[in-house]
């Protein structure tokens, strides 16, 4: 799957749907697009969360040759790492994404600003990636797209954010269609 999303909110929206400070963050809105700067939700030591900007897609592995931006396999030994301290975890804000075909977006009908799981890294370029999961495809309707960004509700943020991996290892499990609609549906 090749993730596209937009964040048409203001980094003072984010920072009131999600729960954190804007700190400094200048964030207008707009579409996001890999190897380009995007707002995330980060736990500082102080337990506080907050709005950084980080460039999305990590570097790739030693023999990858481009940036990673979505993280489909939660065993791989290139992400366990990173995963199993929630001080590396982040919540990726958007107002939509793209999947399922290059026409079709989709919106969570619960929160006009979605915080999908994802993580961060520092290595040369402070970057993210999003962490992408399965739609359950027995409960919905025909024409789901296959694989979306790993949504989480506004408890589901701050255990991500805050509580080890075998706390939030079942956070990761199918998106259940009712969580997506089609935008303009």
């Amino acid at each position: 799957m090749t993730l596209a999303y937009t964040l048409d909110a203001t980094a003072d929206a984010v920072a009131q749907a999600l729960g954190a400070d804007r700190n400094g963050d200048v964030w207008a809105g707009g579409a996001v697009r890999a190897g380009g700067y995007a707002p995330v939700v980060v736990r500082g030591r102080d337990g506080r969360r907050r709005i950084v900007p980080r460039q999305w897609g990590v570097p790739p592995p030693p023999r990858g040759q481009h940036i990673v931006t979505t993280v489909r396999n939660v065993e791989s030994p290139f992400w366990i790492g990173t995963l199993r301290h929630p001080e590396m975890r982040c919540v990726v804000p958007a107002t939509h994404f793209r999947a399922g075909g290059p026409r079709r977006w989709w919106r969570s009908p619960d929160a006009p600003i979605m915080g999908f799981a994802g993580i961060w890294r520092d290595s040369e370029v402070p970057s993210f990636a999003v962490l992408t999961v399965a739609v359950d495809t027995l409960s919905g309707p025909a024409g789901m797209p296959t694989s979306v960004p790993l949504l989480l509700n506004a408890a589901e943020q701050m255990q991500w954010l805050a509580q080890g991996w075998k706390d939030v290892e079942s956070l990761v499990r199918p998106v259940h269609p009712d969580r997506i609609a089609e935008l303009g549906a």
